[in-house]
């Protein structure tokens, strides 16, 4: 019989091939120089795995909207990754969001994230759509399905959206999101595997068949992401709190302590029948990095870079 730490060994090696690991990155763009060199020395930590695809996030208003295009065109030009655009329909017009839907389509993307997006005041104000704007995430998605053959991601809430009356409520926005062209569905965040697994469960039963890719969060910040999670409607495991408790000024610690824990979460997801994972990366990325290996994936010829777009 082997040893158990060869048994483990073995077990990681062979998740990959296994079960087809596939995984996708989530980056924000940057707001200052410093910023933009941390993304993309995250970029080109992660490229090697190489993704399903690569998200970027999207703000209402027009600097935000600049940098998420600028972040957009440069992994084009710059990387053989496939970007997806994020979108959302917050402080925008129904023609102003086409403008940006054909200028991605121009640009190059392929894939766009189409999200409803938060109240600019943040999540504790009430969300209003804009006057001549889409009023939701499933009339974006048919928004941008009219303008082109693209494809395109939405969200799911397995503990609810906070701004949901109920969850069947919550199901039947994600059933519209569908019925409207969404092929895939990418979860926020959670820290309760059993959250996802009885959602699934819920979707499925309801006749939805499009991938339900969990998202996942790993916690560099532990007071960050509780604050981050609390606004989000995501829960806050009492065990996830003793892990992280006296860790305040011991970074290095802190670093061990969420590599342990979103160790545990995705192998636990891999050993109950996962096989794609979403990483919001925070554009941090040791520790998704780290994860990746674990869950037997390794990096292979670093992606040639493509000549710059136009």
């Amino acid at each position: 019989m082997a040893a158990p730490a060869q048994a483990h060994a073995s077990r990681e090696a062979g998740i990959a091939e296994q079960c087809r690991i596939r995984v996708s990155f989530e980056f924000f763009p940057p707001k200052t120089e410093e910023m933009e060199q941390t993304l993309w020395q995250s970029i080109q930590r992660l490229a090697p795995l190489w993704p399903s695809f690569v998200s970027v996030t999207y703000g209402a208003g027009g600097s935000t909207r600049e940098r998420t295009h600028a972040t957009v065109k440069r992994i084009l030009a710059e990387t053989a990754l496939t970007p997806a655009a994020h979108l959302t329909c917050v402080a925008a017009s129904c023609a102003d969001i086409d403008e940006v839907v054909r200028a991605y389509c121009a640009a190059g993307v392929r894939h766009i994230v189409a999200l409803r997006g938060d109240p600019p005041g943040g999540l504790g104000e009430r969300y209003a759509p804009h006057p001549g704007g889409y009023a939701n995430a499933s009339a974006l998605v048919g928004g941008i399905k009219q303008i082109a053959d693209v494809e395109v991601s939405v969200a799911a809430y397995p503990e609810k959206h906070p701004d949901s009356p109920s969850v069947g409520a919550d199901l039947d926005m994600l059933q519209a999101k569908v019925d409207a062209g969404a092929s895939r569905a990418m979860t926020q965040f959670f820290f309760d595997n059993d959250h996802y697994f009885r959602y699934l469960d819920r979707v499925r039963a309801r006749g939805i068949t499009i991938p339900i890719v969990p998202g996942i969060l790993p916690v560099l910040n532990f007071k960050q992401a509780k604050s981050f999670a609390e606004r989000c409607g995501a829960s806050v495991p009492r065990w996830l709190a003793e892990r992280f408790d006296g860790l305040e000024d011991d970074p290095s610690t802190r670093k061990l302590i969420a590599a342990a824990v979103a160790a545990e979460q995705v192998i636990d997801l891999v050993d109950r029948g996962v096989n794609d994972f979403h990483f919001y990366t925070m554009n941090r990325a040791d520790l998704v990095y780290a994860i990746c290996h674990l869950l037997g994936l390794r990096p292979r010829a670093a992606p040639e870079r493509k000549k710059a777009v136009a």
